[in-house]
């Protein structure tokens, strides 16, 4: 009975390891969301709230880092974001994110944000961010190494050498190295 438990641990400690090395591509992560600004979610002057954009980075985001990883993720960082333009009452706002590189437990995340003007379809870049992610184990609940990442574009391969340099800023930053 003891090697059967031992044979059965060990083949279930294969297919993790088997998982965790079969990459998945960029495209896998890409997530997109959409909604109308709505009076509640704007200021006085009728512009979105720039803690409402947070908040839907952080949504669009996670999707992407959940769709690679195929696990409960945690926010571990916001290092950047940059509101370019408002976006106003009445406008459409789209997020557009996906994982840009993996690490061992974590991955960086960008996220692009455009308003849409519904009566002359004009389309503006409004914001742009990058969010770090931690894979988190759903029975132990301790953070899980996450498959790495195939790159298929030469942008795809920009994003990922970018992504290297802006961790080396993050953990220089947060650990005064």
């Amino acid at each position: 009975m003891g090697q059967n438990r031992t044979a059965m641990k060990a083949r279930k400690s294969q297919k993790s390891s088997k998982d965790r090395t079969n990459g998945k591509p960029v495209s896998a992560s890409r997530s997109e969301m959409a909604e109308v600004v709505l009076p509640a979610q704007t200021n006085p002057l009728g512009k979105l709230l720039g803690g409402h954009v947070m908040h839907l980075v952080d949504i669009a985001a996670a999707m992407a880092a959940h769709r690679h990883s195929n696990s409960y993720v945690v926010t571990a960082s916001v290092d950047y974001i940059d509101f370019r333009n408002s976006v106003s009452l009445g406008e459409i706002v789209m997020l557009k994110s996906q994982v840009n590189r993996v690490f061992h437990t974590s991955m960086e995340v960008g996220v692009e944000v455009y308003s849409e003007n519904v009566l002359t379809g004009e389309r503006k870049h409004t914001t742009s961010a990058y969010v770090t992610f931690v894979a988190i184990d759903e029975k132990t609940h301790r953070p899980k190494p996450v498959r790495p990442l195939i790159l298929e574009s030469p942008e795809e391969k920009r994003r990922y050498e970018e992504a290297a340099e802006r961790r080396k800023t993050r953990l220089a930053l947060r650990y005064g190295t």
